[in-house]
């Protein structure tokens, strides 16, 4: 160290810096597997292939365990040469950490606490049990249990989540878990349960959450919230992949994935290449050949005393901890300035939300620096700990004089040069569904409104009561167009969509990147065509035409639609023909790009090809801007593709914003 190469934190530049500590690795991950046996025997075979399949792709060094549930809980011993052993719970009893403890033999009755060398009957090292392990795999059968044709097989899904929450926390607490949970069907027994054994009962629906009338639900969401707090304290993740035509009961279970931190993946069937894909990405590997994986986060944010911290929103958990950064308004997860994160990938991202506290009367000095410092410990995939620290120093915009904290003409400007239109659509849009939660769908639309017309009457350029005038900044220009979209999406809109669903999306616009998020709230749009190279076209029905093929991606999604003309080209095999080599290139040119989009995407992403008029339309068509409906023509022209719908355009929902905000 010396003046010309000072150390790393005292280079500008260099506004993260992370930290190896010193201190003794954890110890391998552990991978607690839930098995549900209660699915039907095609369904379990696959996912036994599955399973026998990611074995393969985790660490040696990692340690695994086995449950199984259906009508009972089953937690398998792994060192038991000369015959299978199981360990076997009533699936409609409540179960604690201290039962399971003493009933597997754990340690001393009453006592706390695991014998580690006890433990190693059921969590082992890969290596050293991959011929154990495998065989229980390949030998598990569905679940006995006689089920009358009336009524519904009995799962015990609950009492699973807690006996394998129960055997991680006594015997590998604080250190790297994760329980992996593969559900066939909803919870129909014991603690958890979300549905009546009976088939006549139907699954809940929002409109019963809404009205108070599901039976099951609240109780369900209790015992969950249960189990993920008991993880959150002990730093596990738990992963849930529900596979079944039928909910499962994901929006019951959605604390223990949103609180720790796990994927979650949801499809049909095991067969279904989504779970595949799904599953083997949740092992995936870096240069280092390291799992892409880090383990039980802790992220603390310290501020300048002119502003605090209010509160986060993602998937993370309050650490309740005090400080002279943490602001009364609470905006999220708020109240603390520290956050548990079980879990970390390299897409994780948490929203934190600021309150300026500095009264009006005390007047920051004119070039004044404001200070955030963002730390992060985590156990990372090898075992180390390390420390990651982000610090940021920004100026505040310039005040009027006069001695109060009041922005002029000046410091609006310079506030909004600094707007960044796609990081606020994202924060927006988890506020939102955060505010879901708990509010009515109608009153977050309004809220949504009137929060892009206070912005665009402080930011927009217009003349009072001129309509005409109303004009936008470039880096503004979009924000009212995803704010639009935001309004229409499945995050907010949830007719048409089970609970489960609902709970899927918002589970992943909670957690990941920008760019991810603006992706889920407006997505891209391309086209191919012999007219013009391949390149991005409008959100807008009138995109649509017979000689065009389009390329729409909304994250979870992936369509690839081809218009009238060019779908009866397709049937009629013109690019088998040498002739129309040019017609073969343009088919396989989105079908190419489809494929790249999905190389790395998690969850896997469903594949959709389609043709105009077709009945797989529906998923461009309930995305696209409906500039003409069976109501009203659109300004575009086009080539008289309809979109039969109710909902208002876009055109419709500028000329009303611009309204109200130059009203007087």
């Amino acid at each position: 160290i010396s003046e010309q190469t000072p150390p790393a934190e005292l280079i500008p530049q260099y506004t993260t810096i992370e930290y190896q500590l010193q201190r003794p690795f954890a110890p391998p991950p552990v991978f607690l597997l839930c098995v549900d046996t209660s699915g039907k025997e095609k369904e379990l075979q696959a996912l036994k292939d599955s399973l026998i399949m990611a074995l393969n792709l985790i660490p040696d060094n990692s340690r695994v365990g086995l449950i199984t549930f259906g009508t009972t809980v089953q937690v398998h011993e792994l060192a038991s040469e000369a015959m299978p052993k199981s360990y076997v719970f009533r699936g409609s009893k409540e179960v604690t950490t201290q039962k399971v403890q003493d009933f597997l033999g754990l340690g001393p009755r009453g006592m706390r606490g695991a014998n580690p060398d006890m433990v190693t009957r059921f969590l082992q090292p890969y290596s050293e049990c991959e011929f154990a392990l495998t065989s229980i795999i390949e030998a598990l059968e569905h679940d006995p249990w006689p089920v009358k044709q009336e009524h519904r097989v009995l799962r015990c899904t609950g009492t699973a989540l807690a006996v394998a929450s129960g055997l991680l926390e006594c015997s590998n607490a604080n250190n790297p878990s994760r329980i992996m949970l593969f559900l066939g069907g909803p919870c129909t027994e014991g603690p958890g349960q979300v549905v009546s054994v009976e088939k006549e009962e139907p699954m809940r629906a929002h409109m019963d959450i809404d009205n108070e009338t599901a039976k099951w639900h609240k109780k369900a969401m209790a015992h969950y919230a249960g189990v993920a707090a008991s993880c959150v304290q002990n730093g596990h993740v738990i992963d849930v992949f529900a596979c079944a035509l039928d909910q499962c009961g994901v929006a019951e279970m959605k604390a223990c994935v949103e609180k720790t931190g796990g994927v979650i993946v949801q499809t049909d069937t095991f067969t279904n290449v989504i779970f595949k894909e799904s599953f083997k990405r949740v092992f995936a590997r870096d240069e280092n050949n390291e799992l892409k994986m880090a383990f039980n986060a802790e992220l603390e944010v310290i501020t300048s005393r002119e502003f605090k911290v209010a509160g986060a929103i993602g998937c993370c958990a309050s650490l309740n901890k005090k400080s002279s950064s943490v602001a009364e308004t609470e905006i999220g997860i708020g109240g603390t300035c520290a956050w548990k994160l079980c879990a970390l990938t390299p897409n994780t991202s948490v929203s934190l939300m600021f309150e300026v506290t500095t009264q009006h009367t005390s007047p920051i000095p004119a070039g004044q620096l404001r200070y955030t410092q963002l730390h992060t410990h985590y156990i990372h995939a090898s075992g180390q700990h390390r420390l990651r620290v982000t610090t940021l120093a920004q100026s505040w915009a310039t005040t009027e004089g006069g001695g109060e904290n009041k922005l002029g003409a000046q410091g609006w400007m310079e506030v909004g040069m600094s707007f960044d239109q796609e990081a606020a659509a994202a924060l927006m849009a988890r506020w939102a569904v955060h505010k879901a939660e708990t509010e009515e769908s109608f009153d977050i639309l309004r809220w949504l409104d009137r929060k892009l017309i206070q912005l665009c009457q402080k930011f927009a350029d217009f003349r009072k009561d001129d309509q005409n005038s109303f004009r936008l900044a470039p880096n503004f220009s979009i924000y009212p167009q995803f704010m639009f979209n935001l309004r229409r999406s499945q995050f907010l809109h949830v007719f048409g969509a089970s609970p489960d669903e609902t709970a899927f999306f918002r589970i992943y616009l909670l957690t990941e990147t920008v760019t991810n998020n603006v992706l889920m709230i407006q997505p891209s749009l391309l086209a191919y065509s012999f007219n013009h190279p391949p390149g991005p076209v409008l959100l807008d029905v009138s995109s649509i035409s017979p000689d065009r093929i389009l390329l729409l991606d909304t994250y979870f999604n992936i369509v690839v639609f081809h218009g009238e003309t060019v779908a009866e080209w397709r049937r009629q095999n013109y690019q088998d023909n040498p002739e129309y080599a040019s017609f073969k290139q343009l088919l396989e040119a989105p079908q190419a790009e489809a494929k790249e989009l999905m190389v790395e995407r998690f969850p896997f992403p469903r594949f959709v090809d389609c043709n105009q008029h077709g009945s797989q339309a529906r998923f461009l068509l309930s995305k696209v801007n409906p500039s003409s409906t069976h109501n009203q023509q659109g300004s575009f022209g086009g080539n008289g593709e309809i979109v039969q719908t109710d909902d208002v355009s876009f055109q419709t929902f500028m000329e009303y914003l611009q309204r109200l905000t130059v009203q007087s």
